[in-house]
């Protein structure tokens, strides 16, 4: 049976440019919805759990499209505000050969942004909710967000409601106002009990221990971080992240870690990702998958692989929403062969 699941974030619209053009090099943009959150939000959907979005949107045409996209795809809506003011943008344009790819982010003053934190009823929202879904990209959005953030995930490990952060590290959006986020992103993370962050978050976070620093393998490096996290946050149970090499824009490996408070470790070798079609919300759609594999009561090896599987399958998919269910993630994790499906 699928668990309630309450994602709190900025439903984004995100305008690219088409195929591998650079922005605005012809007229012509790509439309699709996204954010952090609403990404995990559609694809827990798509995995069978009852999904919500909580947050602001602009109370016009554009606001209506957005939460009918997510209705479509079967998240409730009915706990997002409508406020006057504009929708969150931002432009993409994807990469190719030695380019990679860039976001130029339209997000200062949104409807969003611009919400007081005491608009959400943070008892009433979270009523029937199993699990909070928040990330770092929502306080780097502006001060009332990141008050908001901050009462939501107090109000859920008031109620006893499980509470999942991503870590989510924006530096373009920090840079507009506020030099130093590491005191308000412990704020989140001391109320987190599943946590999406490698050790370069908890480094931010923690500041570097020396005695870590060298040349350890990324996976090693969090491995040793993960200690220093679970010392410093005594709610947190688990951290997941994944590990990536980039080959090219074309051609990725990816790789998956899950860490326990009692010591137990779950790693995934790097895997290919080849013929890449879309990056945006891989990390998302690994968030997601953890999140479905520990809600459904998977082991953690299983837990993990489920994720990352979900995360190689979302670069398939154009847009920044995961459109794949249980059996096609399920089939990757048994190595099903890729033909045809009759």
């Amino acid at each position: 049976m699928g668990k309630h699941i309450l994602c709190f974030g900025e439903l984004l619209l995100r305008l690219g440019a088409p195929g591998r053009e650079l922005l605005l090099q012809s007229r012509h943009l790509d439309v699709h919805v996204g954010g952090a959150e609403t990404n995990v939000a559609v694809s827990l959907a798509c995995l069978g759990h009852d999904t919500a979005l909580a947050g602001t949107v602009a109370a016009n045409a554009l606001g209506d499209a957005a939460l009918g996209e997510l209705r479509r795809h079967g998240v409730d809506v009915s706990r997002v505000i409508r406020a006057p003011g504009r929708m969150g943008l931002y432009f993409f344009a994807a990469g190719a050969g030695l380019r990679p790819s860039d976001v130029v982010y339209d997000r200062a003053d949104s409807a969003f942004a611009c919400a007081a934190p005491e608009a959400y009823d943070w008892p009433a929202l979270l009523d029937g909710i199993d699990c909070l879904h928040v990330s770092g990209v929502t306080p780097a959005v502006g001060p009332n967000a990141a008050d908001a953030a901050l009462a939501a995930v107090r109000a859920a490990r008031a109620r006893g409601t499980t509470v999942s952060f991503d870590g989510n590290f924006r530096p373009k959006l920090w840079a507009t106002w506020n030099d130093t986020p590491a005191p308000l992103l412990r704020g989140l993370l001391a109320e987190t009990d599943i946590a999406f962050i490698d050790h370069r978050d908890i480094d931010l976070l923690l500041g570097t221990d020396a005695s870590e620093t060298g040349e350890h393998a990324s996976a090693e490096r969090t491995l040793q971080a993960s200690a220093r996290a679970f010392a410093a946050f005594p709610h947190l149970q688990r951290i997941a992240c994944t590990q990536r090499t980039v080959h090219s824009v074309d051609r990725h490996a990816l790789g998956a870690l899950l860490v326990g408070r009692d010591g137990s470790a779950q790693r995934i070798d790097a895997l290919p990702v080849d013929g890449i079609v879309d990056r945006i919300g891989g990390g998302d759609a690994f968030a997601a998958g953890v999140l479905h594999g520990v809600l459904s009561g998977l082991d953690d090896a299983r837990t993990l692989a489920f994720g990352l599987a979900a995360a190689r399958l979302k670069h398939s998919v154009p847009g920044d929403f995961n459109l794949v269910g249980v059996a096609d993630v399920d089939a990757l994790v048994d190595s099903a062969r890729l033909d045809v499906r009759r």
